[in-house]
């Protein structure tokens, strides 16, 4: 018997590395229309809105032509600075396997998150993608996870979450549904480890061996 009945995965840091991509794709475009660049540091103090929303905070007028050359930057650049962890992607194909409901819930915009299910070859197993473009708020908004449930009429009892951040814990925590905090490439790991999550995998495989096993 299958442990769950739902599970939405967050995308960064969670199913890809795709740091080293953001970063570098933020920068491209800041370095065109500000002449600077700005740390790891600096960029994942932005995280939370969509790249569309930090973009026109910081770029101003010129926003819309500087989405167009993030959304560019970041697909001509994808196969050489970003990857599915190792593993990930025989787990999300096992659980569709399994008749598993399987949602996305991310707080990067529609297009960049398209651009990355699709280069991995993994858009088609989800029943759902949520995005930062398809929420009134920002993630840890509860939309992101209650439309999902809501729409497959499922039992929060039997749904997980399974992120990197802490959003994603919020998020969980306001739904009423189990998180799973993944640890391989989280960007606030201390932060998270002091959230109390139902589950914390520290590898792609101690994640498998749970959902699968």
């Amino acid at each position: 018997m299958n442990k769950f009945d739902g599970i939405i995965f967050d995308i960064d840091g969670t199913i890809t590395a795709t740091n080293k991509l953001i970063f570098a794709t933020f920068n491209h475009v800041t370095e065109k229309y500000l002449n600077r660049t700005f740390t790891p540091k600096e960029i994942t103090a932005y995280f939370g809105p969509t790249e569309k929303v930090i973009i026109k905070e910081i770029i101003g007028k010129h926003y819309n032509e500087a989405m167009d050359d993030y959304h560019q930057y970041y697909r001509a650049n994808h196969s050489r600075m970003a990857r599915a962890f190792d593993g990930i992607i025989d787990i999300i194909k096992e659980l569709k396997n399994r008749d598993i409901l399987l949602s996305i819930y991310t707080g990067k915009g529609r297009p960049s998150s398209e651009i990355t299910l699709e280069e991995i070859g993994v858009i088609n197993y989800f029943d759902m993608i949520v995005t930062g473009d398809d929420i009134a708020g920002d993630k840890p908004s509860p939309e992101g996870v209650d439309v999902f449930i809501n729409k497959y009429n499922l039992n929060r009892d039997r749904v997980l979450m399974v992120g990197d951040a802490p959003p994603d814990v919020k998020a969980a925590r306001a739904t009423g549904i189990k998180i799973a905090s993944v640890l391989w490439d989280s960007y606030a790991k201390e932060e998270v480890l002091q959230m109390e999550s139902d589950f914390y995998f520290d590898t792609v495989i101690e994640l498998s061996e749970f959902l699968l096993d």
